[in-house]
């Protein structure tokens, strides 16, 4: 009998959010999934060079620590102290092993979303040679333009794509040092979504995938993410989309649930599994 195909799932510590980092390991290793992304809140207790030798003893991946960004700001003084908070978050994402920094780029209630796009790109282009020098990869998150007042002036792919174009800088492989991460919950709904992940793949941008799904009742936006299969993404047309365009990662589950938050974790996690290999 052959064995479920967990070898591209990558799991999410938000996911888990009750869970210290070294449980969200275990569970992980007794589910079979050798990778996770790292939030910074999950990091915290730790410091970097403790989590580091701790993912790094499990044999763990991780595709990415989340999260950098928030950019836009009405002064000076804000705007610089992101940007030191981003250099801090590539600094960490290099010491535990971190292939990219997630952006969630920002906004400000009440700033026009172009000043807010502006400042977003110039605050990417100033931290920008510090991830090349550090070998970690900056990747944009669309989110879903519910967002967009107070968290993201970046809505679509397409958004997403033209600050990558005004970046020149590469990694040592030769690809982009600042791409996408297109996470279905935000942008499934965008009618141009096949085409802009077929471009961003053909220039090097797509840098991560997130799954989980949308449900049609939510009690809360941010808080209540369905499992996988509990909504209404085509998350495996998705999922086609993004392989045709040469996407070899993980496919990362990201889901922020109050409801499955208060469930035993072990249990919420086979329930994960079940839904990625059914849905994913």
């Amino acid at each position: 009998m052959a064995l479920p195909d967990l070898s591209r799932c990558a799991l999410h510590t938000i996911t888990t959010k009750p869970w210290s980092l070294e449980q969200c390991v275990a569970g992980c290793q007794q589910a079979g999934i050798n990778a996770i992304t790292v939030w910074r809140n999950a990091l915290e207790p730790y410091g970097a060079r403790r989590a580091g030798e701790i993912l790094r003893a499990a044999g763990m991946r991780v595709p990415a620590l989340c999260r950098g960004g928030f950019f836009p700001a009405v002064d000076a003084a804000k705007r610089q102290a992101a940007l030191d908070d981003n250099r801090r978050a590539i600094d960490d994402a290099a010491t535990i092993g971190a292939e990219m920094v997630v952006l969630v780029c920002g906004a400000v209630p009440g700033m026009p979303l172009p000043e807010a796009r502006r400042q977003i790109a110039e605050g990417i282009a100033a931290i920008a040679p510090h991830a090349c020098a550090s070998g970690v990869r900056l990747a944009i998150e669309p989110m879903h333009p519910a967002y967009a007042g107070d968290c993201s002036a970046i809505s679509t792919m397409r958004q997403a794509r033209l600050i990558c174009e005004q970046m020149p800088w590469r990694g040592r492989d030769g690809y982009p040092v600042v791409g996408i991460a297109a996470d279905v919950y935000h942008v499934w709904w965008d009618d141009a979504l096949e085409d802009e992940i077929a471009i961003a793949g053909a220039k090097g941008y797509l840098q991560g995938f997130h799954v989980c799904d949308w449900k049609l009742a939510q009690s809360d936006l941010l808080n209540d993410r369905g499992l996988m299969g509990e909504g209404c993404i085509d998350i495996a047309t998705i999922r086609g989309w993004v392989e045709r365009a040469g996407f070899t990662g993980f496919n990362e589950v990201e889901i922020f649930s109050d409801r499955y938050w208060q469930m035993d974790q072990s249990e919420w996690l086979q329930r994960i599994v079940a839904a990625y290999l059914a849905h994913v």
